[in-house]
């Protein structure tokens, strides 16, 4: 079935290879009888995973132009590190884009959120966070229905914010909290009362209480006087918020918002105290094997500190001029954090050594990253937009996502891959936002370990995915676009823009037509 170009034949001829951090990606280089043009085709391959992983999959193949936005990517969206959520886990996505236009549509306001705390998908669905300021209101869990619609899941406790969402072993948690809205320079919640609790969705709008992580006295008022430094809302009392929820190697891990420490999550109502990096954390995400806390205390105590076991941290490193740390995303196989008080983004380079990759706009702060469709995406405070990272230095504003008047800041706190589209969280406003660029497929469910088949058809008028032989998703319409993807950068197989994959490839087919349905069914039911 396969073409019999060169390039081709030794696709086919390619049996299992591993690919893993310490092994580079395959690179073919430029042919043309690898430019897919504006033609049908298809790419097709055997892909091995393990179940737990200690970093994000990575991507599968990719001939994509980062530069003109041209090309396709097949791959995974994992978005550990998106500020206070885990908001995707082993997603399987396949885009392409010619340098088209951005489309921006509001997707309303989950109930009377004044923030979108967080944004996750599971199972085929997305929900969202949120923080809701009257004093009889309290933080709800919503899922989003299409449109401007969303439907309320309750509230999982008392306190006002659903800050924080994770999925792990197949099934969704939520960390509540007591959100601080002067430090949004908002007027306070009347409703103080403590969060700190995780919460599992068990269906039918219930929620099942996880226990509560607390200080257990760790550390003494001298500590919390030297470390409040001017931030709003500290104290030495228990833990109050849920400030990040990631899953790391199979285990859910949380941190605390307005206190130091992290805990992991082993079962029942039981959290195990994780080790105390030095500073307060605003976020942690998964990199080249280390659960990574991003430090958030001021005074240039920013920086980016990874887990070494137990209760053992070190520093990767600070970021010049940087006094806190918001969010972390892998972008062409290089981790990026996002920063206050000049909204720069800094690139890992290794070792302690970080890489200025600009500042967007007039900004002050980088909150929410993702990886989207090719390219990465950030958004920002005071504003409340959303740039496009373009390489070098240079990021594009896309959009002002909230226009909320007489505000002094305005966030795009959290982002969500769903649908083939990039969703976007902001406060004050409380909505939510999708963009769509190019046009891309995803499979929102969590994709199962082991050996699967998978495939990606770009099809006459849509773009199709396979898993194990079936049609699992299908684009929105192509539209009388050319989309022509020609360019002149290698296939990569293993790497792409958002990641090296981990894991196992075997079967690597690239076909300048569309398999049938047929065709496909017979390769998985063949190598199965």
């Amino acid at each position: 079935m396969q073409d019999q170009t060169p390039a081709g034949k030794w696709l086919a001829d390619k049996m299992s290879t591993e690919f893993n951090r310490n092994s580079a990606s395959i690179e073919i280089a430029h042919d043309e009888s690898l430019n897919t043009d504006t033609g049908d085709f298809s790419i097709s391959l055997w892909a091995h995973t393990d179940a737990d992983m200690d970093d994000v999959l990575g991507d599968l193949v990719s001939k994509f132009d980062p530069s003109l936005r041209k090309g396709f990517n097949l791959g995974f969206h994992d978005g550990p590190g998106v500020t206070s959520t885990h908001s995707n886990n082993r997603h399987l996505y396949f885009g392409i884009d010619d340098g088209g236009e951005e489309e921006w549509i509001d997707c309303g306001q989950p109930g009377n959120s004044v923030k979108v705390s967080g944004l996750c998908v599971w199972k085929g669905d997305l929900y969202a966070g949120s923080y809701e300021g009257g004093k009889s209101e309290t933080g709800h869990v919503y899922r989003y229905m299409g449109g401007r619609n969303w439907e309320d899941l309750g509230s999982p406790d008392k306190c006002n914010t659903v800050v924080s969402l994770a999925v792990c072993g197949d099934e969704l948690f939520v960390g509540t909290g007591h959100y601080r809205a002067q430090g949004s320079s908002l007027e306070p919640s009347p409703n103080v009362a403590p969060g700190g609790k995780v919460f599992r969705y068990t269906g039918n709008k219930t929620w099942e209480d996880c226990g509560k992580i607390s200080t257990d006295d760790r550390y003494t008022d001298a500590d919390y006087n030297d470390w409040v430094k001017g931030l709003q809302g500290w104290s030495k009392d228990d833990v109050d918020t849920v400030g990040n929820l990631t899953v790391f190697d199979g285990k859910l891990y949380a941190m605390p918002y307005y206190h130091r420490g992290v805990y992991r999550y082993d079962g029942g109502t039981t959290w195990t105290f994780c080790g105390d990096p030095g500073c307060r954390l605003m976020a942690m995400g998964l990199f080249d094997g280390h659960l990574l806390g991003a430090g958030n205390e001021g005074n240039h105590q920013g920086g980016v500190y990874r887990y070494e076991g137990g209760e053992r941290w070190s520093c990767a490193g600070r970021q010049e001029g940087v006094d806190q740390v918001y969010s972390f995303a892998a972008y062409e196989g290089k981790l990026h954090t996002g920063t206050w008080p000049e909204a720069k983004v800094f690139r890992w380079d290794g070792e302690q050594q970080w890489t200025d990759c600009g500042q967007l706009g007039a900004e002050l702060e980088v909150m929410a990253m993702a990886v989207y469709n090719g390219s990465l995406y950030a958004g920002t405070l005071p504003l409340g937009e959303v740039y496009r990272y373009d390489g070098g230095t240079t990021w594009t504003k896309s959009k002002q996502l909230d226009t909320t008047p007489d505000v002094k800041y305005r966030r795009v706190w959290s982002m969500a891959v769903f649908k083939g589209k990039l969703f976007c969280g902001t406060l004050p406003s409380g909505h939510v936002h999708s963009l769509e660029v190019g046009k891309s497929v995803t499979y929102d469910v969590a994709l199962e370990s082991g050996w699967r088949h998978l495939a990606g058809v770009r099809r006459g008028s849509r773009l199709e995915l396979f898993v194990d032989g079936k049609l699992v998703r299908w684009s929105s319409d192509l539209g009388d676009q050319a989309w022509d993807l020609s360019n002149d950068q290698p296939l990569r197989i293993g790497m792409g823009p958002h990641d090296g994959f981990k894991g196992k490839m075997r079967d690597i087919q690239l076909h300048r037509r569309a398999l049938t349905a047929e065709e496909i069914s017979q390769t998985y039911e063949a190598g199965a």
